[in-house]
């Protein structure tokens, strides 16, 4: 230990979305956590559907599993007080300490924040009681002064529990000394004077072309130089919170055996599924959009988790995927649907008491002989069992509903001695709700050997942590860490 005292903070905010805030706390995690400290991640609403399920059976935003991950520490309900998750029709459904404590439209949801604010921070200070320092991550931009009353997410929150903050720019977007300087010109004073260093990210070619610009940021703003970070490319090696990733095109792997479609979804869920496919050297992964068609050559349609899996199932019959995978069915293609797409894969699903939107009811792909009903709990589970041939696999269900027919009667797996999912009576289509299958290096394989290829000896969750090692190096050449240990409090 280096002698720092409990119940320290500080919170790193950004100039704008997308600026690298996850990542730099990830890197700072871990980078601290080989130092000797005991790390907390935390951030006080989140938006997202790429969740994760922690031990006592909540959820939280992807992005603090990834840093508690990097902190060596469990998952918490506290790091992620409030999660948003977007869904069609309803606006988002709010979750509250790992909780669905129901849907909220925008203008409700703002009504709502003053009582949150209380539940924010008396998770703030479960979490500060437990460790060495905790590492705060802001949302969306520190300088939208017209959300700025009822905050919860930023200078509401920095102010509320009196911690000091740290401001990220991204200068790979452009305009990083008008984003810092403007952003210390339109915030309150009293905001202003909560935020006491600077980092300048994802910069790209020889720093001394910038150590003019770092030195004009720290005049215009009064601040302190936390350090001017690199690009760090293997952060696409991590898994992502943002679904924007997915926009980035599909690129053909030269020699690649196996090719997997798949749809990309308006309310796509827990995308990380795909990451550890990717990482296949043997799999092409081709993501779909509504505008192309399903390649005919394809050897496996995956059908991943929807935050709104009656309003994604419409869209992709409106897009005519519908005729796409019933052709590569009759060719004796083969189907795999996760969560949300394993109910898509059934005769009809049904939401009598609306929770995605109006009630009512559609027909889904009918590729599977099951039905099902969105009612009843949310189930937030981690599991482990085996599959339909024994292979052994863990993983963990998070969704709404109930699936039941013929096809139920052969199951994909057997979890806790019961079973789980479906298959079709030819074998070809199969149906789980669970998520985090694929980074199972043995469920993993198996499917590449299902699919006519063979096992890479990937390791990925080995993989993950090698990243995050290199992150940590990162943080260390390039940040002031003993300086940000001096500005926390």
């Amino acid at each position: 230990m280096t002698g720092i005292k409990p119940a320290r903070a500080l919170m790193f905010q950004g100039t704008g979305s997308d600026v690298g805030k996850s990542l730099v706390v990830a890197g700072l995690a871990r980078a601290y956590k080989l130092r000797g400290l005991k790390i907390m991640p935390f951030k006080p609403q989140n938006m997202s559907n790429n969740a994760a399920v922690t031990a006592d059976g909540g959820e939280i935003g992807r992005a603090q599993a990834l840093q508690a991950r990097a902190a060596g520490v469990p998952l918490s309900v506290h790091m992620n007080p409030v999660l948003l998750k977007p869904q069609s029709e309803v606006g988002a459904q709010v979750v509250v300490q790992g909780r669905v404590e129901g849907n909220a439209k925008a203008a409700e949801y703002q009504m709502l924040k003053p009582k949150l604010m209380p539940r924010v921070l008396e998770s703030f200070d479960i979490l500060r009681n437990q460790a060495d320092l905790v590492l705060v991550e802001g949302a969306g931009s520190a300088s939208e002064i017209n959300l700025r009353h009822n905050d919860i997410a930023n200078m509401g929150f920095a102010r509320a529990a009196d911690v000091p903050v740290v401001l990220i720019g991204d200068i790979d977007r452009g305009g990083v000394i008008a984003s810092l300087a403007g952003t210390r010109l339109v915030l309150d004073p009293d905001d202003a004077a909560m935020i006491r260093g600077f980092v300048v990210n994802r910069f790209r070619g020889d720093p001394a072309l910038f150590a003019d610009g770092m030195r004009m940021i720290g005049d215009l703003t009064g601040w302190q130089s936390i350090g001017l970070l690199p690009h760090f490319a293997d952060a696409a090696r991590l898994p992502a919170e943002d679904a924007l990733g997915l926009n980035a095109p599909s690129v053909r792997k030269a020699g690649a055996k196996i090719r997997i479609a798949v749809p990309i979804l308006s309310h796509i869920s827990n995308f990380d599924d795909l990451d550890p496919l990717e990482a296949e050297p043997d799999v092409d992964l081709i993501r779909v959009r509504p505008e192309q068609v399903i390649p005919g050559d394809c050897d496996l349609v995956l059908l991943v988790g929807s935050k709104a899996t009656i309003s994604d199932l419409r869209a992709l019959k409106a897009a005519g995927f519908d005729v796409d995978i019933a052709a590569h069915v009759r060719r004796g293609g083969r189907v795999f649907g996760l969560c949300g797409g394993y109910q898509m894969l059934g005769k009809t699903i049904s939401d009598p008491e609306g929770t995605e939107g109006p009630p009512g009811s559609i027909e889904g792909f009918g590729l599977l002989d099951v039905e099902t009903v969105l009612s009843g709990d949310k189930r937030l589970e981690a599991v482990s069992g085996e599959s339909f041939d024994g292979v052994s696999l863990s993983g963990y269900e998070m969704h709404i509903g109930r699936t039941s027919g013929a096809d139920c009667a052969r199951p994909f797996s057997v979890i806790g001695g019961g079973p789980e999912g479906a298959i079709s009576a030819d074998g070809r289509v199969w149906g789980t709700y669970l998520h985090g299958l694929f980074s199972n290096d043995r469920q993993r394989s198996a499917w590449l050997t299902r699919l006519g290829g063979s096992a890479s000896g990937l390791d990925y969750e080995a993989g993950v942590d090698a990243v995050l090692d290199r992150l940590a190096g990162h943080m260390e050449k390039h940040l002031d860490l003993d300086g940000l240990l001096k500005l926390a409090r």
